[in-house]
């Protein structure tokens, strides 16, 4: 068996990478997945990759009123089972085995669609998000940035999908917002019909579009999911152009949404991407981008360690 392979062999050609399907992968009990090995790994991470709160979140969240939880985030991975709570390890591949262990993966894939390298497949920005979430846990609707293998490796859960060409679930003004300001959603149960449901098991999984709609619940025992994440160029040319959009909409300028004006898209490109390598230094500084985020994002941009201020800081 591949790293990752499509229940339907010809789900490749068919429907990547515009439409969700069902994969299988063979990550489900590999040691890197283990709780204690995990606590191991948010110890080497900046507190800015650690994200938790509470695993009791309404599926429709306001970001700004995020049930928090009062542990640090090894008591959280150690109570896990019974602590109630949601948990994102982000931006695992510094750490060079959770790294080579992503792009072996995506190389499975790229494979699988002819190519021989993941650079000829166009896979950039490889990233890992490692997901720990205690029982009946529910992590809101909401839209990520990239399109993404989503793989369950312990316990079961429940993964909801709507589709985004779908405008009367996301309007392109939405999709906008969670590129620059949260990735949450405001949900409505008639959003139900349209969407297609997994139950994810050790094993399962599946592929989830470039900015499809999607909640997720943990069923009756903990649970430990990675999201495998990587940006093609149109994905980084709609997300770039979603940024400057919205700077220029602040000024009072209206904007047409992406690929509605290809010259005008063309050159707001151009000017986003000469002025995001001056400031691409900076973000090498996990202080700088606390302050980056708060300038963009707002005063709650770091809702999930400001409360470490007023109380600890510790990671374990």
């Amino acid at each position: 068996m591949q790293i990752i392979e499509p229940v339907d062999p010809s789900a490749f050609k068919t429907l990547f990478p515009d439409r969700t399907f069902a994969i299988r992968h063979n990550l489900a009990g590999n040691p890197l997945f283990t709780l204690e090995r995990l606590i191991a790994l948010l110890r080497t991470l900046p507190r800015d990759r650690i994200e938790f709160s509470s695993g009791k979140a309404a599926i429709s969240q306001d970001p700004g009123s995020t049930p928090t939880i009062d542990l640090s985030p090894a008591e959280i991975i150690r109570q896990i089972e019974t602590c109630d709570a949601w948990m994102v390890l982000k931006q695992v591949e510094s750490d060079a085995a959770y790294r080579a262990l992503l792009e072996d993966a995506l190389l499975t894939t790229a494979r699988a669609e002819g190519h021989e390298s993941l650079e000829e497949a166009g896979y950039s920005d490889i990233r890992g998000f490692i997901f720990v979430s205690s029982p009946r846990s529910t992590t809101p609707f909401h839209v990520d940035n990239e399109d993404n293998f989503f793989v369950q490796l312990h316990g079961e859960k429940f993964f909801h999908v709507y589709d985004n060409t779908d405008r009367t679930i996301a309007s392109e003004d939405m999709l906008e917002a969670v590129v620059v300001k949260h990735r949450n959603l405001a949900y409505d149960p008639i959003f139900d019909i349209k969407a297609t449901h997994y139950t994810l098991k050790p094993g399962d999984g599946i592929f989830v579009p470039y900015q499809w709609p999607h909640y997720v619940q943990t069923a009756d025992t903990y649970s430990i999911s990675m999201a495998i994440t990587w940006k093609s160029e149109e994905v980084r040319r709609r997300n770039d152009i979603f940024v400057v959009n919205s700077i220029l909409r602040s000024l009072g300028l209206p904007q047409m949404p992406p690929g509605t004006q290809p010259v005008f898209d063309g050159m707001k490109l151009a000017a986003l991407r000469s002025i995001s390598t001056l400031f691409e230094p900076l973000r090498k500084s996990e202080a700088m981008r606390r302050t980056l985020r708060r300038l963009a994002l707002g005063k709650n941009a770091n809702y999930y360690y400001d409360k470490d201020d007023n109380k600890k800081s510790e990671v374990a």
